[in-house]
């Protein structure tokens, strides 16, 4: 044997040595994070505001929350900006089995476009959060076109494993935008053409205004209703509730008593620790 082959027999032995020693490691790694979040006991509310909303949107519906149940669930604000840069705001307090996180953006505005815009943005939040947190489920809630952006999210971009969405409420989402309910929009079309993504063994809930049962003085309630055409048939459970009355303002119902009322009953977690993964 030459010296040259000797060489390259022994570059040979460490180049292999080094990879098996890396792949060890990388396992080792992937086995302890998953071993992690299959013990995790959190589960998080997270909370997507409409269009021009900001991370603050939400601030009342925790406050009362919090009055109501006497939990004391913690607050993070999450801000993705068109940059891709993500500041948090708060904190999730030690031992909290299930915070809020709210998840804003620069770019808030309207239109469908944007839409999908957010729904990329929410889901390297989201990759963010579930690396930094390790929850192996959670819930989620969508004021407006947050419902929107949650419903584009998990059409094409939530298809986790190792990750559940036990449940999904939004809560004035105009999925027909203001568009009677014969004449379907391209974002309602194509919702109902993908919705077959949507995760099965998940349980949903449409909540609608109506402060005239025709409107909550901004979205049709038509529109809120086309909801059903993407998840009925499709998701574990589907239910549409109507709020009514003066209270039931667009604007105003992430903080109605009916909807907070709601929201505590279908979508948080029991009072019992032990339960708080049923």
């Amino acid at each position: 044997m030459t010296k040259r082959q000797r060489i390259i027999i022994v570059i040979f032995v460490l180049i292999f040595g080094f990879l098996t020693f890396f792949s060890y490691c990388w396992s080792h790694q992937s086995v302890s994070v998953l071993q992690k979040r299959q013990q995790s006991r959190m589960s998080p509310v997270i909370m997507i505001p409409g269009s021009s909303a900001t991370v603050n949107r939400f601030d009342t519906l925790v406050t009362r929350i919090n009055q109501m149940d006497h939990r004391n669930h913690s607050l993070l604000k999450v801000k993705v900006y068109n940059s891709g840069k993500i500041t948090y705001s708060g904190q999730i307090r030690q031992n909290d089995n299930e915070p809020f996180i709210v998840v804003g953006f620069e770019n808030n505005h309207d239109g469908y476009s944007n839409i999908k815009k957010q729904a990329k943005m929410f889901n390297v939040a989201f990759n963010q959060l579930k690396e930094q947190y390790n929850f192996n489920n959670f819930k989620g809630i969508g004021h407006s076109n947050g419902g929107l952006i949650y419903t584009y999210f998990l059409e094409h971009y939530f298809n986790e494993r190792q990750i559940k969405i036990k449940r999904l409420m939004t809560i004035g989402t105009p999925y027909n935008f203001a568009e009677p309910s014969n004449r379907r929009t391209q974002m309602l079309t194509d919702f109902i053409k993908y919705r077959k993504n949507l995760p099965s063994n998940l349980t949903m809930y449409s909540v609608a205004g109506s402060e005239n049962y025709v409107e909550d003085g901004l979205v049709p309630l038509s529109s809120v209703l086309a909801g059903k055409y993407i998840y009925q048939g499709i998701v574990k459970h589907y239910t549409q509730v109507t709020v009514t009355g003066k209270l039931a303002q667009h604007s105003a119902l992430p903080q109605n008593r009916e909807v907070l009322d709601l929201i505590r009953r279908y979508v948080l977690n029991r009072n019992n620790p032990r339960q708080s993964n049923n």
